[in-house]
């Protein structure tokens, strides 16, 4: 299991931006399960939206990428270089996330090549698919 500390190592984000809160599973170099838990304290839903709160698909589609970025990083056993978000394709939003729910992100790796790769993402709140999509990284210097 990876905790928030090393997250933080490896993922330049911090709040209100960085969206994942632990990876339970990691298998270098094929795939990673990451975990969001909303709660209402997030800065968004204050107005996404006014009296029915709702997680933005852009962030669940952001929290995905956060652990292809974990899952790259770890793979490469790079040091001193930074994971950047590329791409997204075939983004679906199936369900609303809402405050309480734990999201589940499923991110396997579909092609490395060299510093580029690409990932099926996919986020699930009790057992439902929520949301989906392909996203491209690389690994490049700070």
């Amino acid at each position: 299991m990876i905790d928030i500390k090393e997250i933080e190592s490896i993922l330049p984000h911090r709040y209100p931006f960085l969206l994942i809160d632990r990876i339970v599973e990691l298998e270098a170099g094929k795939f990673a399960k990451g975990i969001k838990n909303v709660t209402i304290n997030e800065p968004f839903f204050q107005g996404h939206f006014p009296g029915h709160p709702i997680m933005p698909g852009v962030l669940l589609i952001e929290a995905m990428a956060q652990v292809g970025g974990v899952l790259a990083f770890k793979s490469a056993s790079v040091a001193n270089k930074v994971v950047y978000f590329m791409g997204i394709d075939k983004a679906r939003f199936r369900k609303p996330v809402f405050p309480g729910d734990t999201v589940e992100l499923h991110v396997n790796v579909l092609k490395c090549r060299g510093t580029i790769w690409i990932f099926k993402a996919e986020a699930f709140v009790a057992g439902n698919l929520v949301a989906e999509a392909e996203l491209m990284a690389t690994i490049m210097e700070k």
